[in-house]
């Protein structure tokens, strides 16, 4: 689910991410 995110955010996808996981 991790990789769908970021390749289908991208960079962005990535920080919003971590945001949500920290």
């Amino acid at each position: 689910m991790v990789k769908v995110g970021i390749n289908g955010f991208g960079r962005i996808g990535r920080l919003a991410f971590n945001r949500l996981q920290n």
